[in-house]
C-alpha cells in the first residue's frame, strides 16, 4: 500500500514531513509518495539515510501557503497538494496526507476527488481521547456555518466511521448542546434533532461538552465553529496537565523517586493526551481517503498520520458513508422551515396575534355596551345666543330632548257661551 504525502505542507516542512515519511516506511512498512520540491526533499532523505526504503519523490513546482485563501489553491494546478490529490484520484495511491492549509485541502479535495453522492459538505472527523478509548468529534472546523441537514449528515458519516474503523456495532451518536434536556440548544440544534431521530442510527439525544471525553457517547456532532473550539480547548488542557505533571515530579527528590515508580503509567497518560498520537483527522464525505495532520506536526505526528491513512484505506469507510447518506435524502425541508421560524419566535408571534385579536374584540364589546349619557338642558337665552352650528351634535340632541321647553307660538282660544256657541270679544 502506498500513501501520498504533501511534503511541503505544515509549519516544519519539509524537514518534519520527510522525517515522518522515513519513519513510516521504516517502522510500518508503508510506501510513501513524497510530493513537493525535489531540490528540498532529496537532501532531507539523504540526511535520514533512506536508501532502500520504499519512498518516491514526485516533483511539484508550487505550494499552498497556510495563510492563503482556500479558493486560491484552485489556481495552483501544480501545487504539492493538488498533485497528491490527483494521484489519489487516479488510483496511484490509497490515501493522501497533508499538514497544510485545511480549507485549501477541503476545496481541492472536493474539486479533484468529488464528494460522496448526497453529501452537501464534507466534515473533519477527529479522535478525542476518552475514558473508553476515543470519541469521534465532527465537524472539527471545516464548516463554520451549518444548516440542520449538515449536522444530520455529519451524524451519519460519524456513525459510518465508528462502524468501519472502530468496529462498533451500534455507535452512540450525540448532538452537542448546552444541556441534555430537550428544551436546551439553539435553533440549529433543535431543528436538527428531529431529523436525527428519523435516521436508522443509535441517536442518544443531546450531550454536553463534558461528555466528549467521558466516554458516554461514541460520536459527537456539532458545527465546525463549535467543534474547533472544543478541539483546541482539549488540546490546551492536555498540555496543561502534562506541564503540571512534569513540574510536580521535578519538584523534589521524593517526587522524582515517585516518578520512577509511576513512569509507565505517566507515560500512558501523556500519550493519551498527546495530539500527535492520533496522527490526523479524516475529511469525511470525499471520494477518497484524505487525512489532515496538525499544522504544527513533527515527524512523529506525520508518521502516525500516514499510519491512520493506511488503516482508513483498508476500512471501507467511504463506502459506509455512501450507504448511510442515502437515508438523509428529503429530511431537510421541515428542518429548514423550523430554522427560519424558531420555536421561540413562533411562540411570541402567536402571543402578539392573540393580544391583537383580544384587543379588537374588547373594543367592539365596549362600544356596544356603552350607555348614552343625558345632556343637560340649556336655557332659551343661551340657545338664542349660541348658534346650533357651533354646538354641533350636542345642540341637536338638546333640541330633540323631551325636557326642552316648547318654543312654538301659542294659539288663542275664542270665548264660548253657556250654550256652547262661540261669542265675539267685546
Amino acid at each position: 500500500m502506498r500513501i501520498a504525502l504533501d511534503a511541503m505542507g505544515g509549519d516544519a516542512a519539509p524537514e518534519a514531513t520527510v522525517a515522518g515519511a522515513v519513519a513510516a516506511a521504516r517502522e510500518l512498512g508503508v510506501a510513501v509518495l513524497l510530493v513537493g520540491d525535489r531540490a528540498r526533499i532529496e537532501p532531507e532523505l539523504t540526511r535520514h539515510r533512506a536508501t532502500g526504503l520504499d519512498l518516491e519523490i514526485r516533483h511539484a513546482t508550487q505550494a499552498v501557503g497556510m495563510d492563503e485563501a482556500p479558493t486560491a489553491a484552485l489556481r495552483k494546478a501544480d501545487s504539492s497538494m493538488a498533485v497528491g490529490l490527483a494521484a489519489l484520484r487516479d488510483g496511484e495511491v490509497a490515501g493522501f496526507v497533508f499538514a497544510g492549509n485545511t480549507g485549501a485541502g477541503m476545496v481541492l479535495g472536493a474539486h479533484l476527488l468529488g464528494r460522496t453522492p448526497g453529501v452537501e459538505r464534507p466534515a473533519i472527523a477527529v479522535l478525542v481521547p476518552s475514558s473508553r478509548g476515543h470519541t469521534i468529534l465532527l465537524d472539527a472546523g471545516a464548516n463554520v456555518d451549518c444548516r440542520p441537514i449538515h449536522l444530520t449528515q455529519f451524524a451519519v458519516m460519524g456513525d459510518a466511521y465508528a462502524r468501519a474503523v472502530k468496529q462498533i456495532a451500534a455507535p452512540r451518536v450525540g448532538l452537542l448542546s448546552n444541556g441534555s434536556e430537550d428544551s436546551k440548544g439553539n435553533a440549529l440544534v433543535r431543528a436538527a434533532a428531529p431529523m436525527l431521530r428519523q435516521l436508522p442510527i443509535n441517536f442518544v439525544g443531546y450531550v454536553e461538552g463534558s461528555d466528549v471525553a467521558s466516554g458516554a457517547t461514541d460520536v459527537v456532532v456539532c458545527d465546525g465553529f463549535v467543534g474547533n473550539l472544543v478541539l483546541k480547548s482539549l488540546e490546551g488542557f492536555g498540555r496543561l496537565i502534562g506541564d503540571r505533571l512534569r513540574g510536580m515530579f521535578e519538584k523534589s527528590l521524593r517526587t522524582k523517586l515517585a516518578y520512577l515508580l509511576l513512569r509507565r503509567d505517566v507515560g500512558e497518560l501523556r500519550r493519551d493526551l498527546d495530539a500527535r498520537e492520533t496522527g490526523g483527522a479524516l475529511l469525511l464525505g470525499l471520494n477518497g481517503i484524505a487525512v489532515k495532520a496538525h499544522g504544527s506536526s513533527d515527524a512523529h505526528a506525520i508518521r502516525n498520520a500516514v499510519a491512520v491513512a493506511a488503516t482508513l484505506a483498508q476500512s471501507g469507510v467511504t463506502e459506509q458513508v455512501a450507504i448511510g447518506i442515502a437515508a438523509t435524502v428529503g429530511l431537510d425541508a421541515a428542518a429548514e422551515a423550523a430554522v427560519q421560524t424558531p420555536r421561540g419566535r413562533r411562540f411570541w408571534n402567536s402571543i402578539r396575534e392573540r393580544l391583537r385579536r383580544d384587543g379588537r374584540a374588547a373594543e367592539r364589546t365596549e362600544s356596544a355596551a356603552a350607555p348614552v349619557l343625558p345632556v343637560p338642558a340649556r336655557s332659551s337665552a343661551a340657545e338664542a345666543t349660541t348658534p346650533s352650528a357651533q354646538n354641533g351634535p350636542t345642540a341637536r340632541r338638546t333640541e330633540a330632548s323631551p325636557t326642552a321647553p316648547d318654543t312654538a307660538p301659542a294659539t288663542a282660544t275664542p270665548p264660548v257661551a253657556p250654550d256652547g256657541t262661540p261669542t265675539e270679544d267685546k
